[in-house]
């Protein structure tokens, strides 16, 4: 995993967290839809930012481990393949 799918993942989860905080900050003080509807919503908001917390963390772990490759290889020579010259 490169660098920019980590960000590509931390930024698709803090949209999805931004936008269903925004969804039951609206939920909780809207009063025109039945209880029912709210806290259907609400379930799947829950689920949503699990999800969410989760690629977060799933991002962090291939971040560090993106960090220690690349520590490891500035850290140890690196041995070239030799290739034949061409004449």
């Amino acid at each position: 995993m490169t660098k920019r799918a980590v960000w590509v993942l931390r930024a698709s989860a803090a949209w999805s967290l931004w936008v269903w905080a925004v969804l039951v900050r609206n939920m909780i003080n809207d009063h025109t839809h039945s209880t029912g509807f709210r806290v259907v919503h609400i379930v799947l908001a829950v689920i949503s930012v699990s999800f969410a917390i989760a690629t977060l963390v799933i991002a962090q772990r291939m971040a560090r481990s993106l960090g220690r490759n690349v520590s490891s290889t500035l850290a140890s020579p690196s041995v070239e393949s030799e290739t034949p010259e061409s004449s």
